[in-house]
């Protein structure tokens, strides 16, 4: 579908990748990977024409939508959220105002006879077909569909996008992205700006997607929901790799495993033989063995491991002072902006030492919690931190937050103090800024880069309670692996707000959910919590509190109650399946009424009086739209028996 054939990308002197080749096939469901800064985001700005090979070419047939979500775009304001994501469906809206018209002009005409009256009718037919096809019926429904599964409340739909985030901005084109169902998706760090719930409805989506699939993602748990293929790009050449992410990482060790044992066995053998030449070169009587040694040594093939990108952070928490026993404790704080109620009776403990995780939907206050603890927000009720705490802070949009007129060096140069100022370079250079890169202005950096550098200020004075706010977004897997295991190492106490389930896991011993205005506590790890209550989605989690409630010994009482209950279920399933037969039995009569009709169109009676062409079709258009309100209503009703169904049976 997609081929990329010997291309060659490079920059000046520098050459970012050479003759690379792949095929992307249909429904094929392929992770991008490699350090940032080896090409993965050139890579689809070459294949959505952005950019042009310095050498090779693309072939993608000209028939094929492509969708691209970018990981920087720039968005246009001046529309309400439906507004914005109903521009997804452009082609259907302009669709609808043609047969609009074209039904206006039929209204108008009295040459029923005519050839261009009845080509006006069948032009009208096939764009009503082609309209239907392609959901006219119910593109409002999709759209609220789709952004209700990236996080979006209905409360939502109606505000204007200026209100929202660049992260919920990014939610938005995803969504039309995905309404407008391309034959392939080009997707550049898709999770960055999610939740984990609306990561897991993502991955739900992507499952079924019908189309081809190209991902770059640092989400070690999205590539393997998602993907069952693996391109890594490295040092300039394209490595492929027909398995998910994970067994890609296993089958990588084994081919460098391999080739090395393979070389070293051929440089021993080179060796032994260069020896041997050596040593009875001028022997006449081993003249023979000698030459056949170097003809054997010119024939040989030799052996080339290929290079591998050993750069990688070097960082190391400096060691945390002690604290008093509880660093941070929050009693029934309530947070609101204006009249819109984040969270309220909030209780929580921190003790030294520990680490901890922050999760929940975006907008449930996560970084807002963060935020009041480190002073920077009012509230009501009492937090208190502990005795002798020094807090690390890490926003979320720190990167943001850095002067991009300001070299990397100044930048650290501006907030270093004390002793750490004859350090300043070597932490630089753990975070991978080495010789005329400190030198580099914070503005031309990408945003790993810049994120290295946000994480490196926290270097310069020790802390004993550090609070990052989605720390590893932008940070490629090589160097999350490595800022992970620094946390497990620090000694001191840690409140991470993070989506990345791979990430968490092994990493915190505690989590707090922040959901429906409350804020809960739940022992063990970020798949402890997930697993517990068996849920691949957090919106179940409470009808699971049902089921849990449910499963408890019933009284006498009870048990009548429940039986009650169950009863009063199945009145309302009858009642549901009886009003879906009614729908079904008229879906038929209209199906049969539609085949009539379009039996006459294809032989029309010449005796059919003029003016009753008008009727006849409006009758015709009456019956088609009857029948998707009525396709629609079946489909909601068979919905509405599963669960009710499901809801008795629990």
């Amino acid at each position: 579908m997609i081929s990329v054939n010997q291309v060659t990308v490079s920059f000046g002197g520098f050459q970012l990748f050479k003759d690379i080749n792949f095929l992307i096939t249909p429904r094929d469901r392929i992770g991008l990977v490699g350090k940032n800064g080896a090409g993965k985001s050139t890579l689809l700005k070459l294949i959505v024409g952005e950019m042009k090979p310095t050498s090779g070419g693309l072939s993608i047939p000209n028939d094929i939508r492509i969708g691209y979500l970018p990981q920087q775009m720039i968005i246009v304001d001046g529309r309400s959220v439906m507004a914005e994501t109903l521009l997804a469906f452009n082609e259907t809206i302009d669709l609808k105002k043609e047969i609009d018209k074209l039904g206006k002009e039929i209204a108008e005409r009295t040459d029923y006879e005519s050839d261009s009256y009845t080509k006006l009718i069948s032009l009208l037919a096939d764009k009503t077909d082609h309209y239907n096809i392609l959901g006219g019926g119910n593109i409002e429904a999709q759209v609220e569909q789709t952004l209700t599964g990236l996080g979006f409340k209905r409360i939502d739909f109606d505000r204007p996008t200026s209100e929202f985030s660049g992260g919920w901005r990014m939610r938005i084109e995803l969504a039309k992205l995905l309404l407008r169902k391309p034959a392939v998706l080009l997707l550049d760090e898709p999770t960055n700006h999610l939740d984990i719930e609306s990561i897991q409805w993502l991955e739900e989506y992507l499952s079924t997607f019908p189309g081809a699939l190209l991902l770059i993602s640092h989400d070690k748990a999205f590539l393997d929901n998602v993907t069952q293929r693996t391109i890594e790009l490295s040092l300039g050449v394209a490595y492929d790799y027909k398995v998910s992410y994970s067994k890609y990482v296993e089958l990588h060790r084994e081919r460098r495993e391999q080739q090395m044992a393979a070389y070293r066995n051929q440089q021993k053998m080179i060796e032994d033989t260069q020896d041997f030449i050596e040593r009875f070169r001028y022997k006449a009587t081993k003249a023979v063995q000698v030459q056949s040694r170097i003809k054997q040594l010119d024939r040989l093939e030799i052996i080339e491991v290929d290079d591998e990108d050993l750069t990688a952070l070097n960082i190391k928490f400096p060691p945390a002072p002690r604290s008093g026993d509880t660093v941070v404790e929050a009693k029934e704080v309530s947070k609101s902006f204006g009249n819109h109620l984040i969270f309220s009776g909030a209780n929580f403990s921190v003790q030294r030492g520990e680490k901890v995780a922050f999760v929940g939907r975006n907008g449930e206050g996560k970084t807002t919690m963060s935020r009041i603890i480190i002073g920077e927000l009012d509230y009501t009720g009492n937090t208190k931190i502990g005795h002798n705490v020094s807090i690390g802070y890490f926003a979320q949009n720190q990167d943001e937050l850095l002067n991009n007129s300001l070299t990397v060096l100044e930048t650290i140069d501006h907030v270093a103090v004390g002793d750490v100022r004859t350090k300043m370079r070597d932490i630089l250079g753990a975070f991978l800024f080495r010789g005329d890169d400190v030198d580099k202005k914070v503005g031309v950096l990408s945003g790993g880069e810049r994120n290295r550098l946000a994480m490196a200020k926290l270097m310069l004075q020790p802390y004993n309670l550090l609070i990052l706010d989605e720390p590893t977004n932008h940070l490629d897997m090589r160097s999350k692996d490595i800022l992970k295991e620094a946390l497990l190492k620090f000694d001191g106490t840690l409140i991470i707000v993070s989506h990345d389930r791979e990430f968490l896991n092994g990493l915190v011993e505690k989590v707090y959910e922040f959901s429906d205005g409350k804020v809960k506590e739940h022992l063990g790890g970020i798949y402890d919590f997930l697993r517990r209550r068996k849920l691949d989605n957090l919106k179940e989690l409470e009808r699971k509190r049902e089921e849990e409630r449910e499963s408890e010994p019933k009284s006498d009482s009870d048990q009548k109650q429940a039986w009650l209950e169950r009863k009063e279920m199945d009145k309302q399933i009858r009642k549901v399946v009886s009003q879906l037969e009614d729908v079904e039995a008229r879906i038929e009569k209209i199906e049969a009424e539609i085949a009539g009709l379009d039996a006459k169109f294809a032989n029309p009676d010449p005796n059919t009086p003029d003016t009753s062409h008008y009727e006849f079709f409006s009758h015709y258009q009456d019956l088609k739209k009857e029948l998707n309100d009525n396709m629609n209503r079946w489909e909601e009703l068979s919905i509405e028996v599963e669960q009710l169904k499901t809801k008795r049976n629990q």
